[in-house]
């Protein structure tokens, strides 16, 4: 009897950062696989990022010279918001309907933040039936 107490604990232990997420958790300072650093903060109530860091970026890159609109190459990556109009589903306690431009391949992606774990955050980009789960690392 005490190992299945122990068991549901431990259980809803786990659970218990997924239940806990509030809508303005994902306000802050992440570090992105491809080495960008992006700050998300919310405006008329919903969220959006913008790059503070380059950190080496593509080679070097500072300019967002794959951007297919011709227009846009040499304006500079840093402060450019790449992700827009992400809104917290409350029932679901995710980050939904958000998109991310890509720079390094000039494309721009659903985005969707699945959970925030400590300084771990989960992750889901989209472009048709493709999608992939990456992990973003919090700053602060």
């Amino acid at each position: 009897m005490i190992k299945i107490k122990l068991i549901v604990f431990f259980l809803f232990l786990s659970i218990l950062p997924l239940i806990a997420q509030q809508a303005d958790d994902v306000i802050g300072e992440y570090h992105l696989p491809n080495k960008l650093d992006v700050r998300i903060f919310k405006y008329k109530g919903k969220y959006y990022g913008k790059i503070i860091a380059l950190n080496g970026y593509e080679n070097g890159q500072t300019k967002d010279f794959k951007n297919p609109n011709s227009a846009k190459h040499n304006d500079f990556l840093l402060e450019k918001v790449i992700i827009r109009n992400l809104e917290f589903d409350k029932e679901d306690k995710e980050w939904i309907n958000g998109s991310m431009y890509g720079a390094e391949k000039g494309m721009i992606f659903n985005l969707k933040i699945v959970s925030i774990k400590g300084k771990e955050v989960e992750v889901v980009g989209s472009k048709y039936l493709f999608w992939k789960t990456i992990k973003w690392v919090k700053l602060k």
